[in-house]
């Protein structure tokens, strides 16, 4: 070996890696993924005999780089560039489509992590046989989430394949692994680059009345225009008067009654109005005497039910069974 041009990326950290020694070598590999692993032990076994000068160079060599960076800014952006100089442009895509994805080494945790509604949504159009496989190598919990979602014709298919099914043959394993890398999660790669104002909206909708407050009114006088955007696309309890007589009335079918009686407790009268209307005399007089009944309720429970409620209707608005209608006209009430 005449310099270290002639080595390529994996040759030159494997010829580092030696250098350092056994024990620091090893706490290294700890923190590296199986990939990388077997990428710099392959490239390890095969360097052969390097001289001293050349090891020399090449630790002068990282050190100069590592020293001339200054501040270094980590990005998907950066990242994208780096890996466009070394390899082929569609690996390059394949891999910034899967670090930009849910979290999870190996696609099985990606899909652990994934929402079930968004799963459940792909997953209804498959084969029950691959549904069956997927929902056995994902947590059992999630599973059972997913499971609930899927059309219950289908879903009895999906689990008449999973009573039948013997240990599934790594050909067809790596088949539906390959299809849900190539079609499910680079699609929700791509979706997931969310705008920041929604995804500051999201985190709003889950915090406590009185922080919520706190921290909009703080950001108000920090960044007025930002403030507004965001609680414009805040979906709130308040919110559910944009949804129509149907869609309410499935969503009382879903809501646990004593969380509904919690909610309302601390609700705007037009709202509460709103539901009683679509209960049957009987069941809203019912849910009177259950508010009454109540009595002193601590602020933070009722935040807890409403934000219960308002995650199962867009749950349902996901599956498509209500619409969260958006009326420019209507009031909005906070």
């Amino acid at each position: 070996m005449s310099g270290t041009r002639t080595l390529t990326g994996p040759q030159k950290a494997a010829a580092i890696m030696l250098a350092m020694g056994e024990e620091h070598a090893a706490s290294l590999f700890a923190k590296m993924h199986e990939d990388e692993i077997r990428d710099l032990s392959q490239a390890m076994a095969q360097l052969g005999a390097v001289p001293a000068g050349l090891i020399e160079e090449l630790c002068r060599d990282f050190a100069e780089q590592l020293g001339q960076a200054g501040n270094l800014v980590g990005s998907y952006e950066s990242t994208e560039r780096l890996l466009m100089k070394t390899l082929p442009r569609d690996r390059v895509a394949q891999i910034m489509e899967e670090i930009r994805g849910p979290a999870g080494r190996t696609m099985w945790d990606k899909l652990g992590n994934v929402n079930e509604a968004v799963l459940a949504n792909y997953l209804k159009n498959e084969y029950p046989q691959t549904v069956a496989v997927v929902l056995s190598k994902v947590r059992s919990d999630h599973a059972a989430r997913v499971l609930s979602l899927l059309p219950e014709g289908f879903a009895m298919e999906v689990v008449m394949r999973m009573l039948r099914m013997e240990n599934v043959q790594k050909e067809a394993l790596e088949g539906v692994e390959k299809t849900l890398k190539a079609e499910f999660m680079s699609n929700l790669a791509r979706s997931q680059r969310r705008d920041a104002h929604e995804l500051m909206a999201d985190i709003f909708n889950n915090l406590d009345r009185q922080s919520e407050a706190r921290i909009l009114s703080a950001l108000e006088e920090r960044n007025r225009d930002a403030a507004e955007r965001i609680r414009a696309l805040m979906f709130t309890f308040e919110d559910l008067q944009r949804v129509d007589g149907a869609g309410l009335q499935a969503l009382l079918r879903s809501v646990e009654k004593d969380k509904l009686a919690l909610a309302l407790k601390g609700a705007s009268e037009p709202l509460r109005e709103m539901f009683f209307k679509n209960l049957t005399e009987r069941a809203a007089k019912l849910l009177r005497d259950d508010i009454a009944a109540l009595g002193p309720v601590r602020l933070r429970d009722v935040d807890e039910a409403q934000a219960t409620i308002v995650a199962l209707a867009k749950d349902m608005a996901a599956q498509g069974t209500i619409s969260l209608q958006d009326d420019g006209d209507e009031e909005m009430v906070s």
